[in-house]
């Protein structure tokens, strides 16, 4: 019996490239004879044609399978729960702009078939804007030093995971998953296979800046507990600095009463400097707040509107 191989691919106002990446990846298993293939799109309540245009694909093709969310749920739950209704002896994350080469899918299942029950794409390169590119790489280091547990840097969550993985993801009952995070988590062997990540073909993207700071904090927070740490450190430290120039000033003043002025402007700076600590450390604990009010919601991932093809 051949094996079954599930390719998702979440989207949202991809009308340009929803059929032309379905072509893609039929070409592909079209030269993989000893597999056979679903191909799960999850529409996150798209505004454009892109529904109706995968319904007219679907009809007309059962390995095309469908799911409708009733609004945008985001772009961390929607990918996160059309990985969990995968069936396939292995699932394939693969987004709808092509930045994830469906070329690549015989290398992950070659791997696959190899033992491996996890392996990833990790962009070395990229044809993106090297400034945002940099900044990427500049944030997964970042993310990899402050991480309890070792990061895959440079990972978009573009891979092959195992049924078996897919199993353990359906058990962690997390309504705000940080994917990227949990497949290292998880603790199994990792192989790695790098690319270099071409541009969006058609089409704006779907990220802006909320987006991507989202994210970003998403994978500090879901990850590390370093900040928190850090608050707590640098608040004893500045306090201890505190104690020492008041002690300085002090005797000093004592010393020479009547020519040494303290003067405003020390006190201005010293009151901006730490009001602006302590900010930025409000800010920081707001974040993991926030991710525990998530937590404690424990609303849904993403609420269907209709699936199509699903028996």
């Amino acid at each position: 019996m051949k094996k079954l191989i599930s390719v998702v691919t979440a989207c949202y106002n991809e009308e340009e490239n929803v059929e032309l990446l379905y072509n893609e990846v039929k070409k592909v298993f079209e030269k993989l004879t000893d597999y056979e293939y679903e191909h799960i799109f999850i529409d996150n309540a798209s505004k454009d044609r892109t529904v109706p245009l995968l319904k007219e694909i679907a009809s007309k093709d059962k390995n095309v399978k469908i799911i409708v969310n009733v609004r945008n749920f985001g772009h961390i739950r929607s990918p996160f729960y059309g990985l969990l209704q995968a069936r396939g002896d292995a699932v394939i994350s693969l987004v709808a702009d092509f930045q994830d080469p469906p070329s690549m899918i015989p290398d992950f299942i070659k791997k696959w078939e190899e033992g491996y029950k996890i392996v990833v794409g990790v962009k070395n390169q990229s044809e993106e804007n090297p400034i945002l590119f940099a900044i990427r790489k500049f944030y997964y280091k970042i993310l990899q030093d402050l991480s309890e547990v070792n990061q895959i840097e440079n990972f978009t969550a573009f891979g092959l995971y195992d049924q078996r993985i897919i199993e353990i993801l359906r058990t962690i009952d997390d309504p705000y998953p940080y994917m990227r995070g949990l497949i290292s988590e998880i603790g199994y062997d990792i192989y790695q296979i790098e690319y270099i990540q071409p541009v969006r073909k058609r089409g704006k993207t779907k990220n802006n800046f909320y987006s991507l700071y989202d994210m970003a904090m998403l994978g500090i927070t879901n990850n590390s507990k370093v900040p928190l740490r850090l608050a707590a450190l640098t608040g004893f430290g500045l306090a201890i600095i505190s104690l020492v120039v008041a002690f300085v000033y002090t005797i000093y003043k004592l010393i020479y009463w009547d020519s040494f002025t303290v003067g405003i402007a020390p006190l201005v700076i010293g009151l901006f400097f730490f009001s602006s600590v302590q900010l930025f450390f409000i800010g920081v604990i707001g974040e993991y707040v926030g991710s525990i009010q998530t937590q404690v919601l424990k609303r849904p991932l993403v609420i269907e509107r209709e699936r199509i093809n699903f028996k």
